[in-house]
């Protein structure tokens, strides 16, 4: 565990939104916050990040190949934790926030219980948005960092550069309802105006079973329509942010569609790709002269092969360690509590 005691930024750990707020200290900024920098000065770090889903693992692969380059540790573990409890309907099937919140509770006190980290990332934005109000990010524990203040900065900074510009947010019913990038975005001068949200219902399961099938490419371009159809003409700038984890997958099926409706987009904002970049300080550099990185998957529920394979192929063109991590995952059938939190069955 981190020497650190507490919680680095209260409840949860927000130094995506500290950087942003602060023009003194961009992304990669050398002055990290106080209460950042003992983590960065370990040694090894234990880092679990997790999904309600595999979309994390594109947070992983980024993680890990970065954090190996950059030879500010040296070692790191990271451990990918599947927080899906089942298969039959998982978090959008309890019937209100106070069981999903319960739930996750379970999942991240069973994490800190279990793998001892000095950090967990919650790479997705559903349980991002939940993490906030678990009585574990209340309490002196592990410090949490949630991926929706990534998205947030990321889009208000493009916004920010380009004054004309507008953004469109694809991401799942769940997050689009709860709103919390926008209301990130106003607290951060964004108008709400400037940002357009449209909700992709299916889409992480189709991505899932093949991110590059036929059938993930038909429902994106539908989407596409959808948002383009009820933004009505796009005057300047537009850019397009992944706003649910698994979206960033199908990035060539997301270009073809705005291609072929003749939509130039300026900028693809994945949070994926900056969610770890805060362990990353110049400072830090090359402190040694390599950083032995592993990767761990861990599941309470069976991944479907037809899951492995679309997203291993994915994972192989970025990190090799976190594709063979996913194929060789080990499953833990009591992971977490979960059945006396929920007041209906999945079986």
């Amino acid at each position: 565990m981190s020497t650190l005691g507490r919680p680095l930024l209260g409840p949860l750990f927000r130094v995506c939104l500290v950087l942003a707020l602060s023009a003194a200290l961009p992304l990669f900024a050398d002055e990290s916050p106080e209460r950042l920098a003992g983590l960065l000065e370990q040694e090894r770090m234990t880092v679990v990040i997790t999904d309600s889903g595999l979309g994390g693992l594109s947070v992983v692969a980024d993680a890990a190949e970065k954090l190996r380059r950059h030879g500010g540790f040296r070692e790191v573990d990271l451990v990918f934790v599947n927080a899906l409890f089942t298969n039959r309907g998982g978090y959008n099937g309890l019937p209100d926030r106070d069981e999903k919140r319960a739930v996750l509770n379970s999942a991240l006190q069973a994490m800190e219980d279990r793998f001892d980290p000095d950090l967990i990332l919650v790479a997705c934005n559903t349980l991002s948005v939940l993490a906030d109000d678990t009585p574990f990010a209340r309490v002196e524990s592990t410090p949490l960092a949630g991926i929706v203040e990534t998205g947030a900065q990321q889009i208000a900074a493009f916004l920010a550069d380009h004054p004309d510009a507008t953004n469109v947010m694809f991401a799942t019913r769940t997050t689009v309802e709860e709103g919390d990038h926008v209301a990130q975005l106003e607290r951060l001068g964004i108008a709400q105006s400037r940002v357009a949200a449209q909700a992709c219902p299916q889409l992480t399961q189709y991505i899932e079973q093949g991110f590059d099938a036929m059938d993930t490419e038909l429902l994106i371009d539908a989407y596409v329509d959808e948002a383009l159809s009820t933004m009505g003409p796009v005057d300047g700038p537009l850019s397009v942010s992944f706003n649910c984890t698994h979206f960033g997958y199908s990035l060539e099926a997301w270009k073809r569609a705005f291609e072929d409706r003749g939509v130039d987009v300026a900028a693809w904002l994945d949070p994926n790709r900056q969610m770890a970049d805060f362990l990353l300080p110049q400072s830090s550099k090359a402190r040694y002269p390599e950083t032995a990185v592993t990767v761990k998957v861990v599941s309470m529920v069976d991944i479907p092969a037809a899951s492995i394979d679309s997203i291993g192929r994915w994972l192989h063109g970025v990190s090799p360690a976190t594709e063979a991590a996913l194929r060789d995952y080990d499953r833990v059938d009591d992971l977490f509590e979960w059945r006396s939190l929920v007041s209906r069955t999945f079986d």
